[in-house]
């Protein structure tokens, strides 16, 4: 995969009842003129990217707009199953994929469809360019857009552009070493061939949270839900893809930097992107063959990595490589979307009844998205794309950890470790 390949789309997606108080009312006007008043204010969403020197990005502030499509669906919000979460029947149905309206430069930046159902519900469906904004960014400009929908004049919290924080030093000076951005060639085929893709996600509630911390040992027992989970994912997905054991494995993190520093790094109302790649490696058999606590240790280890120094490093690394991909190879990364807020938009008709990304990245990366269950209990929902016959072995190896076990038999047959 190269640069130029990887979508940098970032597609969400709310599905939201009918409300007796909104009778009458049609969503698609209600949220085509909040929007459209929401744009004053966050005007460069209606620019164009365009490439400079050195392949840096910048806004073109030409007021060209977004793409907005209006629909209709002869269908229910039931129709759609009992626990709304990914993947979505005809998704694509959902969020058309306008021609020619896809690519990083010279397009619109946000393309949003709203659709009618016919039980007086609607499903609220975004693509945004994900160089403009992460998920906080965009949970602000959404709520924003509710509280223009419900009559306000101006938003609730300012929208600032101010881009110059995160600029590079001048010289530029890598003082870090970023793992994340090393030139690799997949001589392992770690890569994910998209051939036979199988969606599906997973729901991690109190009693599943619960199981996997009976494997951690007693002294990383004071771990976060998000350390505990994303180990544990990041070992699973390892088996399942049943890589050479020497194949390096990386974790990327994506870690809000918003409220980590004092004084803060970003200003309140900052919506571009404002996460750190935080990386930690190991090989595909210590994953396999190690205790759950190493990949544990890896993974807050990476999170530790977070710093100021870290994020001006950065930097400047993007301006001397010409702004690089992250290495794909034997990549997972995780993005932590809890507490961005999409599920709390509300255009007028309440809180939606999922609200969160569309699906996972196939080649890469999961997203722990908020999730309430038809039993009621609160949780984490992550959308997981792979291969079949790997979501096949990825779904028994996290049922194994459910229940206990590390790694079965079978597994460790077909994994090949080599002798210690």
């Amino acid at each position: 995969m190269t640069r130029k390949d990887f979508d940098s789309r970032f597609r969400s997606c709310s599905f939201i009842a009918t409300a007796p108080s909104m009778q009458g009312k049609d969503p698609v006007e209600v949220i085509r003129e909040a929007v459209a008043e929401t744009l004053v204010f966050y005007y460069p969403f209606a620019g164009r990217l365009r490439e400079g020197h050195n392949r840096k990005l910048m806004v073109e502030c030409t007021g060209e707009g977004i793409l907005f499509i209006e629909a209709d669906a002869d269908v229910t919000l039931e129709q759609f199953g009992d626990a709304l979460q990914p993947p979505f029947p005809c998704f694509e149905e959902l969020l058309f994929d306008v021609p020619g309206s896809a690519g990083v430069l010279n397009c619109p930046l946000l393309l949003i469809q709203v659709t009618r159902l016919k039980c007086g519900g609607f499903l609220f469906g975004l693509r945004l360019n994900h160089t403009m904004s992460d998920g906080s960014g965009l949970a602000q400009f959404l709520t924003a857009v509710g509280e223009m929908a419900r009559g306000a004049t101006a938003p609730s919290v300012p929208a600032v552009w101010e881009r110059y924080v995160l600029n590079a030093r001048n010289p530029p000076r890598v003082t870090c070493t970023h793992r994340e951005y090393e030139e690799v060639a997949d001589n392992k085929a770690t890569i994910i061939p998209p051939d036979d893709m199988a969606h599906r996600s997973f729901f991690f509630g109190p009693s599943e949270i619960s199981a996997l911390r009976k494997l951690i040992p007693p002294h990383l027992s004071h771990c976060s839900t998000f350390e505990i989970l994303t180990a544990c994912l990041w070992i699973c997905r390892t088996i399942a893809l049943q890589p050479d054991p020497t194949a390096e494995m990386r974790i990327i993190c994506l870690v809000n930097a918003r409220g980590k520093f004092n004084p803060p790094l970003l200003p309140r109302g900052y919506y571009g992107n404002g996460f750190g790649l935080l990386v930690e490696v190991a090989t595909a058999g210590e994953l396999f063959k190690k205790p759950i606590g190493y990949a544990l240790e890896l993974v807050r280890k990476a999170k530790a990595s977070m710093t100021e120094e870290y994020l001006q490093s950065t930097a400047s690394l993007m301006v001397l490589r010409a702004r690089p991909l992250f290495t794909v190879p034997g990549t997972y990364i995780v993005s932590d979307l809890r507490r961005a807020g999409l599920e709390k938009v509300d255009f007028g008709w309440g809180d939606a009844i999922y609200g969160g990304v569309a699906k996972a990245v196939p080649e890469l990366a999961s997203f722990y998205i908020p999730f309430t269950n038809k039993k009621g209990e609160d949780g984490i929902v992550v959308p997981f794309c792979l291969p079949a016959p790997a979501m096949e072995r990825f779904f028994k190896e996290l049922e194994g950890m459910l229940k206990g076990q590390l790694g079965s038999d079978e597994e460790k047959s077909k994994f090949k470790l080599p002798s210690s």
